[in-house]
């Protein structure tokens, strides 16, 4: 198990290296281009990219997130994309770009980190849990 991670926070530039372990959450994302494009959209409303990086140098796992502040949370940390790529998974990835944005959370003056989870991504919830997340609400959508 890898004890050690690179962890960066990519720029506009850098944006791609993300893809594949994008991709491996968000599989609607047909091409390196769109999802560019739909990331640089979303930079204009404050996301950001977190990589974890393995020995050669390829993100293998990635968060991309926003700061925030609501009502219900104040301000805090939101992950809106949190992945890592299967052959990199239970290396110890996700729970160093967690602990990352924890570490910016609070240099930010936040008082949380939320974030939501797909019903079946059970070991994703486990490290969840396990990193001191709960589950103080369901979730609730509707397509239009």
């Amino acid at each position: 198990m890898t004890t050690e991670h690179t962890i960066a926070e990519l720029d506009d530039a850098d944006t791609a290296l993300a893809y594949d372990a994008i991709r491996a959450l968000r599989p609607h994302l047909t091409s390196v281009d769109q999802y560019v494009d739909v990331v640089r959209a979303q930079r204009k409303e404050g996301y950001r990219i977190v990589a974890s990086f393995d020995a050669s140098g390829q993100v293998v796992a990635a968060a991309g997130f926003r700061h925030m502040t609501n009502l219900y949370a104040g301000s805090h940390i939101y992950i809106d994309d949190m992945t890592t790529l299967p052959s990199a998974r239970k290396q110890g990835h996700a729970g160093a770009l967690l602990k990352w944005v924890d570490e910016e959370a609070r240099r930010l003056g936040c008082t949380s980190v939320q974030l939501d989870s797909a019903t079946h991504r059970h070991d994703a919830h486990r490290l969840y849990l396990n990193s001191g997340y709960v589950i103080p609400a369901f979730h609730f959508s509707r397509s239009l």
